[in-house]
């Protein structure tokens, strides 16, 4: 019972940044020591964009360790995770959630609205590229890949080739990389991926020890908006790589707590989107992200997910 707890996490800085966090609020809550194991994924190895690799390419090596023992515990950014679960594996705790919105960095400190047209701005998401390309700014819109540093230099570095980029927020908190920051993007303009900004420590379901000990980890109102969010997300079968958005936030109501979950369903091409919204209770989370879903399907959302290529 006193030999460390081994957290498998991927080797990027934002990764450990991560585990690091989740491993300090462990130690606390337990007084085990816990030490980092890194994974290496089929994602980090490979320079495709993430479209092509497929839902998952950054959690199976992780979970094939949980599987086979070689680690004890694992931290995932819950956005990459697949919605179906997986057999033998629990999530044990979702710590709060950083900030979920995207963020902007551009060159000269500027705004969205700020950049010319003809401005050329990167992105990994292909829900960011057709927002984007929905606000009808004039932008051109390019797809890449890298850690969040290979991605800043683009714009920022020596060799810089674009204009802007968009990066999670919750990332460049985590790293100490918010002060670069030149706009957080409104939610009405851009709205987040579903679980963007939250974490999943996941677990072998069997051990009911570390299940219990990492539960002191969890934060109700965020599994909350997150089960929302990934609700609408499971039933419009879609894949976190889709042009699908969803963003859940809890205030307080007349009766109790209340979720607002909007999602939106975007053509790649930006030309067609479905914004619609839904409300209930933290307790009906899941349903009311089921629910949603339908609506967006009964407008039609299938023929935009449909021209996802």
């Amino acid at each position: 019972m006193n030999a460390p707890l081994r957290l498998g996490t991927r080797g990027s800085a934002l990764a450990l940044a991560q585990s690091r966090l989740v491993a300090a609020a462990v130690h606390a809550a337990t007084g085990r020591e816990v030490e980092l194991v890194e994974i290496v994924t089929a994602g980090d190895r490979s320079s495709a964009p993430v479209l092509r690799l497929g839902v998952g390419v950054f959690v199976s090596a992780l979970r094939d360790a949980l599987t086979d023992h070689r680690i004890d515990f694992a931290v995932h950014s819950y956005k990459d995770l697949p919605t179906a679960g997986h057999p033998g594996l629990h999530i044990a705790a979702v710590p709060p959630r950083e900030d979920p919105r995207d963020a902007l960095i551009a060159r000269d400190g500027r705004t969205l609205t700020e950049l010319p047209a003809g401005a050329v701005i990167g992105t990994g998401a292909l829900r960011r590229i057709a927002q984007l390309r929905a606000l009808g700014l004039q932008l051109e819109v390019v797809p890449i890949r890298g850690n969040v540093d290979t991605r800043m230099a683009r714009v920022l570095g020596p060799a810089a080739d674009l204009d802007a980029v968009v990066l999670a927020r919750a990332g460049l908190a985590r790293l100490g990389r918010a002060g670069e920051i030149t706009e957080t993007l409104d939610p009405m303009l851009m709205l987040p991926a579903p679980a963007q900004g939250a974490l999943a420590v996941e677990c072998r379901a069997e051990d009911i020890d570390l299940v219990e000990s990492l539960a002191a980890l969890d934060h109700a109102p965020t599994r909350a908006a997150v089960t929302a969010e990934r609700a609408l997300l499971a039933t419009l079968e879609a894949g976190c790589s889709a042009p699908v958005a969803a963003y859940a936030e809890i205030a307080e109501g007349d009766d109790g707590d209340e979720i607002y979950l909007r999602g939106a369903v975007i053509s790649p091409d930006g030309v067609r989107d479905l914004r619609l919204s839904r409300t209930g209770t933290p307790a009906d989370a899941a349903e009311i992200g089921k629910a949603l879903a339908a609506d967006l399907l009964d407008a039609g959302a299938d023929t935009l997910l449909g021209s996802t290529e």
